[in-house]
């Protein structure tokens, strides 16, 4: 049984499969690689199961892998041949992706679990690289399509219970995620990041009402041209409770910030 309520976070998954290339690219990444594998000796205990918020794969109604062994989805392209073979047979959980789902429901959201979808690599690249042992039990949850920010901090608030049950909540995606314009955009990344780090301050509430203004934030569109990358940080900051949000790190990628967020 577990003894220590677990955080919510914020984390960032990289850049497709950069953690497990070589030369520039991994360079490139490698002090954010460092950092996830740390965060297991940030954690009060050890998780019993991780249930981890993806960017990247949206659904009209928020979905939970409910598979005993889902396979990987490798969905980046143009990468070394080598980064297709990426094995993580860490088991899932069908019983927490049930609990999960119905968590939402009792909130009057709706939920399903698909027994059938994989992992991507927004899932499998950082917790390969923050628990290569692959034995931590996992369940992935969808973003709702219309990417709605107040929605997503609804779902976090409805899944809090489970950070009781030994259960890690993770937002995976990207504090900073504008490809076109990676460098032409990096400065606003740093003043949108400092809004990050202000926004997150508040109590459950001011933080979701805070985050439904990102659009607005310094730095906020061109840092995010598209919103999927931070919804994560929304659904981990409502499952946290009204203490404030706590920056874990603050790194970057090149001359571009990145960050991560912890809500107890």
């Amino acid at each position: 049984m577990p003894t220590s309520r677990q955080p919510a976070l914020f984390l960032p998954h990289g850049g497709g499969p950069s953690f497990f290339m070589t030369g520039e690219r991994k360079q490139r990444y490698q002090a954010t690689e460092d950092f996830l594998r740390s965060v297991d000796s940030l954690l009060p205990e050890r998780p019993q199961a991780i249930l981890i918020i993806t960017a990247h794969w949206e659904t009209e109604v928020p979905s939970f892998t409910g598979g005993e062994r889902p396979g990987l989805i490798y969905d980046y392209y143009g990468f070394p041949p080598e980064t297709y073979a990426l094995t993580y047979p860490a088991p899932g959980q069908p019983a927490l992706a049930q609990r999960a789902a119905e968590l939402l429901q009792a909130a009057g959201l709706p939920a399903r679990v698909d027994a059938d979808y994989g992992w991507d690599h927004g899932v499998f690249i950082p917790l390969k690289v923050m628990y290569p042992e692959a034995d931590v039990p996992v369940v992935a949850m969808s973003l709702q399509a219309s990417l709605d920010p107040v929605l997503h901090s609804r779902l976090g608030a409805a899944l809090q219970p489970l950070r009781d049950e030994g259960v890690l909540i993770v937002g995976s995606g990207m504090s900073y995620h504008n490809l076109r314009q990676f460098a032409l955009a990096a400065p606003l990344s740093h003043d949108f990041h400092d809004w990050l780090d202000a926004a997150l301050q508040g109590n459950q509430a001011q933080r979701a009402e805070r985050l439904a203004q990102w659009h607005r934030a310094p730095g906020g569109l061109a840092s995010h041209p598209r919103e999927e990358h931070l919804l994560p940080l929304m659904v981990a900051s409502g499952a946290g409770s009204d203490a404030p949000g706590r920056p874990l790190w603050r790194g970057a990628v090149g001359p571009s910030a990145l960050g991560a967020w912890a809500f107890d």
